[in-house]
This record gives structure tokens, C-alpha cells and sequence, in this order.
């Protein structure tokens, strides 16, 4: 897989589908190729085993027509930023050549979330060195970067406002239905397992808060729904009349 348009680096499985699923299912519905990549199993989640998610993350990619989806299989509560897993998010990075890279933000309540973001920037970096060598199936990998860079809202809000709010709402029924697909972690009637602990994702309720969050966003930008984002740096235009559409 080369050259790819969009490349989604995340901690855990279910980070890129309740985050930003309806901006991949819009994108993919344009013909867009969009691929994930996630860091860790989510071995260590309440719910589920990481059996169950990795099939998990497989419906969830067929429903948002992703051309590709990965594990980088780093210790779940453990991102460290180390040689190792700078090395297979560098491999990641190489091996897609993605125009454009989202990843988790940098404030976030779970450790994981903040500690993918620094990963992930610091091999970015790293990923256009060309003293920084990488191989894939045997053969060195080409360096490559991008600086087209962008975070997705996770449980907190960001700190200032978004830079950008994509508009989902002829998408949202997909990135709820590519959600649903954790049926393990999220509450799905006639799936979930009640017999399984309680957290924030497996309350009913939860479903209702993403809605929630989709419309308040797609308020401010004259939308039914939108998923904000930052950017890591400036974004460029090429002329101001892409925001007369």
C-alpha cells in the first residue's frame, strides 16, 4: 500500500471511530483511500478481550470502506516513546506515504491518548531522516514525511476552539453503525454483554453523548453534524475561494 491519502494513527481500537469516524466515512465515500493504524490491542480494557476487538476493528473497517488496517501490537497502557515502537510508527508512516496523518490530541484523559500523539510526532520527524533506517518484508524503506497534520477530539474539549470542523451529516448514520461494531465496549442492544462491568462507553446514555457532541460542533459551522479537529501547524489554501463553497 503506497501513497495513500489519509493515514489514521491511533492508541487503541474504537479511538478512530468514535473520534472521527464519520470524517473517514465521508472521506472514503468520496473515493478517497483512508487506512488505520492501531498501536495496541486494547488488551487492557474492562470490557472485551483483545480477541474480541481485533475482530471488532475488522467490521468497523469493512463499514467505513478503509483500504487497510493495522496493529502495531504495543503494549496496551504502555506507549512508551522508545526506539522500538518509534521504529514501527516509523515503518507505519513509510510504508503508506500518507498526504495527510490524524492521530489522537495532546491533552487527553487516558495516558495512551497523549502518549500516541507524542509518538506519533516524534516519528513523523524521524520518518524523514534519511540516517533513520527502516525495512519492511526485508527491503529499506524510502524516508518520508508529512506535514499535513491534525488531531481528533477524544473526551476532553479542546483547549481553544477547533481549527476546522468537518461536516458528517450525510456520514453520522455510518460512523454510529462502524461504532456499533464494538459491541463489546459500547452499549448495543441484543449484543452487548450485561454481565460484563459498567464503564462511560457501555452506559446507554454514551451513544447519546456522541450524538450530542456531533450537533452541538455541526451548530457552530451551520451543520446537523461535524467533528472538530486542530492542526498541528498552519493550514494552507490555495486560494480563499475554496471557502465560498
Amino acid at each position: 500500500m503506497r501513497d495513500i491519502d489519509v493515514l489514521v494513527i491511533v492508541a487503541h481500537p474504537d479511538d478512530a471511530e468514535l473520534a472521527c469516524g464519520g470524517t473517514i466515512a465521508k472521506l472514503t465515500k468520496e473515493g478517497r483511500s483512508v487506512a488505520i493504524v492501531d498501536m495496541t490491542k486494547g488488551e487492557l480494557g474492562t470490557r472485551g478481550t483483545a480477541e474480541i476487538r481485533m475482530k471488532e476493528a475488522s467490521e468497523a473497517a469493512r463499514i467505513l470502506n478503509i483500504v487497510d488496517r493495522r496493529n502495531l501490537e504495543i503494549s496496551d497502557g504502555n506507549i512508551e516513546i522508545n526506539e522500538e515502537n518509534i521504529i514501527k510508527t516509523i515503518q507505519a508512516i513509510r510504508y503508506y506515504r500518507p498526504k495527510i496523518i490524524v492521530m489522537n490530541p495532546a491533552f487527553e484523559r487516558h495516558p495512551d491518548h497523549q502518549n500516541a500523539h507524542n509518538l506519533v510526532r516524534n516519528s513523523i520527524f524521524k520518518s524523514g531522516l534519511t540516517k533513520v533506517k527502516t525495512f519492511y518484508q526485508g527491503e529499506e524503506q524510502t524516508p518520508y514525511r508529512t506535514r499535513k497534520m491534525y488531531s481528533f477530539m477524544q473526551s476532553y474539549h479542546f483547549e481553544k476552539r477547533p481549527d476546522f470542523c468537518v461536516d458528517i451529516t450525510d456520514t453520522f448514520s455510518i460512523k454510529m453503525n462502524a461504532i456499533k461494531a464494538y459491541s463489546s465496549q459500547v452499549y448495543v442492544p441484543g449484543k452487548s454483554d450485561s454481565s460484563e462491568p459498567t464503564t462511560r462507553l457501555s452506559r446507554p446514555e454514551f451513544i447519546e453523548e456522541l450524538e450530542s457532541r456531533a450537533i452541538h460542533y455541526g451548530t457552530l459551522v451551520g451543520v446537523r453534524y461535524a467533528e472538530p479537529f486542530l492542526a498541528i501547524e498552519p493550514i494552507m489554501v490555495s486560494s480563499m475561494s475554496l471557502f465560498l463553497q
